[in-house]
């Protein structure tokens, strides 16, 4: 199986840090990279191929892919030159050619547990499974979802509170007829005039009358995203005592 990351972005939200260095390549552990940490977490699951979409600093990406790779992993990177001018739904888009059997997407700044990836791929089988979780309550930044049971009925940042049930955490596993009616639904959404203001969770949203899409609830487990500086240092503070994915506990400090 596949996984596409969306680490296009240099994250201007934690300005000084990324103004020379892409948000994927902050450091979360010790010599361990966002996206290192990422690819790892995806290896120990058992996904062998990972496209990851690059844009700002592409080349100090493609740099590190090169010289830190994963074993048992074929990891390709694919460059959006158009990250600049576009929110991610255009990122998305030129991963399709990449969408051709089951595959999972997630965010580039969006770090998990292992576990939280196994309890997505163990969720019951439907064409595309969200991971959420839930919490007492939710912020304007946070992307929130309403939800029948597990099956999602809507997902933005602007629902209403009487409608929230959760987050989405920006990992979601598309299966069987999801593929398609993913690809299809991109297809008609990147020819809209606000196609490069969009989020690609505006598209997922869209589907929801058409398709059975589920949810994965992930509350109780440990994951994190990197918007802000105050954000890299949450996380780094919930990976510090946590092994590196994919090694022995003894080797959680070692350096990449």
């Amino acid at each position: 199986m596949r996984a596409i990351i969306l680490s296009a972005g240099q994250g201007k939200r934690l300005l000084p840090l990324t103004r020379e260095t892409p948000k994927c390549l902050l450091e979360v552990q010790e010599g361990i990279s966002v996206l290192s940490h990422q690819l790892r977490t995806l290896a120990a699951c058992g996904i062998r191929e990972a496209s990851v979409i690059v844009g700002f600093g592409a080349d100090q990406v493609e740099d590190h892919l090169a010289g830190h790779p994963v074993p048992g992993m074929d990891v390709i990177a694919c460059y959006n030159p158009f990250y600049a001018l576009s929110d991610n739904l255009a990122t998305v888009w030129l991963s399709r050619d990449q969408m051709t059997d089951d595959f999972l997407l997630m965010n580039g700044d969006t770090l998990f547990e292992v576990d939280v990836l196994r309890t997505l791929l163990a969720s019951p089988d439907a064409p595309l499974t969200l991971t959420i979780n839930i919490k007492d309550r939710y912020d304007d930044d946070d992307m929130k979802v309403s939800l029948s049971g597990s099956r999602l009925c809507a997902v933005g940042k602007t629902l209403r509170p009487e409608v929230v049930h959760g987050e989405s955490i920006g990992l979601m596993y598309f299966r069987g007829s999801g593929v398609p009616a993913f690809r299809t639904a991109l297809d008609g959404a990147i020819r809209e005039p606000e196609a490069l203001k969009l989020w690609y969770l505006s598209v997922v949203n869209g589907l929801t009358d058409s398709l059975d899409v589920q949810t994965a609830n992930i509350s109780g487990l440990w994951w994190g995203e990197v918007d802000s500086p105050e954000d890299l240092t949450e996380v780094r503070g919930g990976l510090r005592d946590r092994p590196v994915p994919g090694a022995p506990r003894s080797a959680a400090t070692s350096v990449e």
